[in-house]
């Protein structure tokens, strides 16, 4: 098997477990927003925003530091995993402790509902117990275990969603029954996080017997070195978390009180169907990242990821106006609520600028690979600042339009920061001409087909085509190799 064909397995599979349960999420939307409505919707977006950051916090960039020191050949691959996970559990109880103990200061602080912070504290331990064993799958090429992990536990989560939003409340007949005594339909948000949580207590029960194949054990001189190559890593994410999720709270606090909820329940919405290039990215991303690893010490390595990159750029492009083309059709599936629909004009945007951060992550291979970590801190900082300072003057004048422009400023500051300094320590020979065109060309249609035809398909659909023939005109050849067997 060669070694693209080896890549796009994993990558399927990996796709697999990220597209399907996001797909499955995608479904709940709908079910949110019939009975959620704008300003509970608004509430959950806000509070799965700090989940996000809290994530990166509580595994502060150690699943990047596992990948790369059990690669490294002076190191003990069995001393990197003991280490890593031995880490990550003291510094996970430690947090449950504080989150615990300051739950109603955070609250407070917050603006929310004490139990919200109680339920986020809980579901960010648990998420942060799975982060080394479901990096031990796929360090051990296990896709499909990490895969069908994955899936359960949003098949779980969505189970406990429907029962809670559309059982409970049949069977809840006011008679004082156990039934009724956990019905609570002035606090509907909160069933969303329990599902959630039960999912989260289910899934880390599944990897428990990773936790005996790994051991705790603690080398002190390489919890060192992976701290230090971790920090950049943590304050990446972080930036990473105010460029992904900021935008969302910055329109609760930035907003009129009596609107923001609302106005943070469409975005997020309509937000929501800018998914696909996220799942696209996501997907390669968790495929590529150990290859780029495992592959660095290649003669041909530079030229191979080049290579991914552009085959990227290729399917990112396609996706982009694929979406846009049938926009009409998806914002009746995943947001059935025409009220929410004033928000659809974020959506060409959102798609630009997720597909500007996967190219970002493809482009990223150079400082990871090198150990210059510190450069994904300084780029993900820039655009972090980039984000903050645009919502900040957007915000108060264009709501949530001003913050999908400053999304899209952010990213492709970002994709744009991490080229130039690639060049500098670890060039790498991109096609450029290639990968231009076929961005060009995408968003050029995506613009006439959204913004100028309004989405008329006898336009739309003629556009899609046409790409869709210059792509096969220009890669058939590569592809055709890829695809052989």
């Amino acid at each position: 098997m060669s070694i693209f064909q080896k890549l796009f397995k994993q990558t399927f599979i990996y796709g697999l477990a990220t597209v399907l349960p996001r797909i499955l999420g995608i479904i709940l939307v709908p079910l949110y927003v019939a009975v959620l409505g704008k300003d509970n919707f608004g509430v959950y977006t806000t509070v799965m925003t700090l989940l996000i950051t809290g994530n990166v916090i509580f595994s502060y960039g150690m699943e990047t530091a596992f990948f790369r020191f059990i690669n490294k050949e002076d190191n003990n691959k069995k001393a990197v995993q003991s280490t890593a996970l031995t880490s990550l559990t003291i510094s996970t109880i430690f947090f449950l402790v504080l989150g615990l103990l300051f739950r109603q200061n955070l609250a407070d602080f917050l603006e929310f509902d004490v139990h919200y912070i109680l339920f986020g504290v809980l579901i960010l331990v648990l998420d942060a117990f799975v982060v080394i064993p479901f990096a031990w799958f796929r360090v051990n090429e296990r896709p499909v275990r990490y895969a069908i992990i994955k899936i359960f536990n949003v098949l779980i989560n969505l189970g406990f969603n429907l029962f809670f939003f559309l059982l409970l409340p049949k069977i809840a007949t006011n008679k004082h029954s156990f039934w009724d005594a956990i019905y609570h339909k002035d606090d509907l948000v909160s069933y969303v996080f329990i599902a959630n949580l039960i999912a989260s207590i289910i899934t880390f029960i599944i990897v428990l017997p990773v936790y005996r194949k790994i051991r705790f054990r603690f080398d002190k001189v390489i919890w060192k070195s992976m701290v230090k190559y971790a920090f950049p890593v943590l304050i990446a994410g972080i930036a990473f978390s105010i460029n992904e999720a900021f935008d969302k709270l910055l329109l609760k606090y930035l907003l009129p009180e009596n609107i923001a909820n609302s106005e943070v329940g469409v975005y997020a919405a309509c937000y929501k169907i800018g998914v696909f290039m996220t799942l696209f990215s996501t997907a390669f991303r968790l495929g590529i990242e150990p290859f780029f690893f495992n592959y660095a010490k290649s003669k041909n390595a530079k030229e191979t990821y080049a290579q991914i990159t552009l085959y990227f750029s290729i399917f990112g492009s396609l996706i982009l106006l694929s979406v846009i083309v049938f926009s009409d059709v998806l914002k009746k599936l995943i947001v059935p609520d025409a009220t929410f629909w004033e928000a659809m004009i974020v959506v060409p945007i959102i798609l630009l600028a997720n597909l500007c951060l996967g190219i970002y992550h493809n482009l990223s291979v150079w400082y990871k690979i090198t150990d210059r970590t510190k450069f994904g801190a300084y780029i993900s900082v820039v655009g972090a600042i980039i984000t903050l300072i645009l919502n900040f003057i957007l915000i108060p004048k264009y709501s949530y339009l001003g913050s999908a422009i400053a999304t899209l400023a952010a990213y492709g500051s970002m994709m744009v920061l991490s080229w130039y300094y690639g060049r500098k320590y670890y060039p790498i020979p991109y096609n450029l001409k290639k990968i231009g065109m076929y961005l060009v060309v995408s968003i050029t249609f995506s613009i006439l087909s959204f913004y100028v035809f309004d989405s008329n398909y006898m336009i739309s659909i003629p556009l899609l085509l046409a790409f869709l023939v210059v792509l096969y005109v220009s890669e058939k050849r590569e592809v055709k190799q890829i695809l052989k067997k």
